[in-house]
């Protein structure tokens, strides 16, 4: 079982032809409303995997929450530690999305920036009984923290997305299992700024305690470091539509992949097959695959 602890934002996409520039104005040529936030998304690929799942979040009381909870459910994600807030409104996230498939993102909190470490607590029997736990930072440091603590005290593995980045104190990071940021997070957690040497920047972290960290590289795929080891896994090659939610697919399905006692290797390659099939479609969480598209993009990608 995995347990999810993060946010839950409703995104309104903007379709533009190409990114705004600081300063500039664009026309978007399309707007759409999809259910999103880093925790749900992940939720959703986890589910549509296979896994079990539960979700740990907050919503407003309002239409947008309502939609994302449908979605959830939809998707067979468990809600009985999701908590209804009657005071602030459900997040929302603005994205826009370019002809490349490239996007950028801004986070309205709402609801999630009110998630408290009493929520997190009243999940403590079904994170004692998860596999995986998965947290990213669209909450609040303190609950991240608190599901850390419980998910050590279990021995389950605490896998934390750090997404948006910042930079991390040695506390909290001595109790991660699997660190997984992309290149621009690892480039502001590690304060190097970019361009940057990923693995450089990877065991820089490593010393800091973290024993396993994934770095996704987008088309370039992932790089593992752990103690023993570094390690290139090559990105499956897909054709790019939308490339909303890709990070989410990757870490989602990493998850499952660890829940169904994937070794680490397998794991991230299951994790960049999972990811390279969600960009073939538009949105988020309507993009993310069932294990056996996964599994048939990953053979597909194999050499015979």
């Amino acid at each position: 079982m995995i347990t999810i602890v993060g946010s839950l934002n409703m995104d309104a996409i903007a379709r533009v032809h190409t990114l705004p520039l600081p300063g500039e104005t664009v026309l978007a040529r399309s707007l759409e409303r999809v259910p999103g936030g880093k925790g749900a998304n992940q939720a959703v690929a986890a589910a549509k995997a296979g896994s079990e799942v539960v979700m740990v979040g907050r919503v407003g009381t309002d239409a947008y929450g309502d939609e994302l909870t449908a979605s959830l459910r939809q998707a067979g994600v468990r809600l009985d530690c999701l908590a209804v807030d009657n005071e602030h409104p459900t997040g929302i996230a603005m994205v826009s999305v370019d002809d490349q498939g490239e996007n950028s993102i801004v986070v309205v909190q709402g609801a999630n920036g009110f998630l408290t470490e009493r929520e997190v607590e009243r999940a403590e029997a079904v994170i004692a009984a998860s596999n995986v736990v998965v947290a990213q930072l669209e909450i609040p440091l303190e609950s991240v923290r608190k599901a850390a603590e419980m998910t050590r005290a279990v021995g389950a593995t605490f896998m934390l997305n750090p997404a948006p980045a910042l930079q991390l104190d040695r506390d909290l990071l001595a109790l991660v299992d699997v660190l997984v940021p992309n290149e621009d997070e690892l480039a502001r957690m590690t304060g190097l700024g970019a361009p940057i040497d990923a693995a450089a920047c990877a065991h820089l972290l490593r010393d800091t305690g973290v024993p396993v960290i994934v770095v996704t590289r987008g088309a370039i795929g992932a790089l593992i470091v752990t103690r023993e080891e570094e390690q290139e896994i090559p990105a499956v090659v897909s054709g790019i539509v939308d490339t909303t939610g890709a990070g989410d697919a990757f870490v989602g399905n990493l998850a499952h992949a660890l829940d169904k006692r994937m070794p680490l290797q397998g794991a991230v390659r299951f994790a960049n097959a999972a990811a390279a099939q969600s960009v073939r479609h538009h949105g988020a969480q309507t993009a993310m695959p069932s294990e056996l598209e996964t599994l048939n993009l990953l053979q597909g990608d194999m050499p015979s």
